[in-house]
């Protein structure tokens, strides 16, 4: 289980994106350039989740129960808590 929330995280000078497990009130800084990152945006799921999934179309699949959607790496659908059909292959 992740507990630590992903960010998307810039250079502000060559806009350089990168994804980390931050905590807050901490600095970051670009390994290059020695600047602070600055924050762009959270990556969902939000944390504590039992995904390591981000919620991108590539990583969801419709829940057979509910039809909620959820990452395919989950057996479980975190909505309704019941058992999803195994992925096809």
């Amino acid at each position: 289980m992740r507990i630590r929330q992903r960010y998307r995280m810039r250079t502000p000078s060559t806009g350089r994106e990168i994804v980390v497990e931050a905590e807050p009130d901490q600095i970051y800084l670009d390994r290059e350039t020695g600047e602070e990152l600055e924050v762009v945006g959270s990556l969902l799921p939000l944390a504590p989740t039992p995904s390591e999934l981000p919620w991108t179309v590539e990583n969801l699949r419709f829940c057979s129960w509910c039809d909620q959607l959820t990452q395919k790496d989950l057996n479980d659908c975190p909505v309704c808590g019941r058992r999803m059909e195994p992925l096809r292959s």
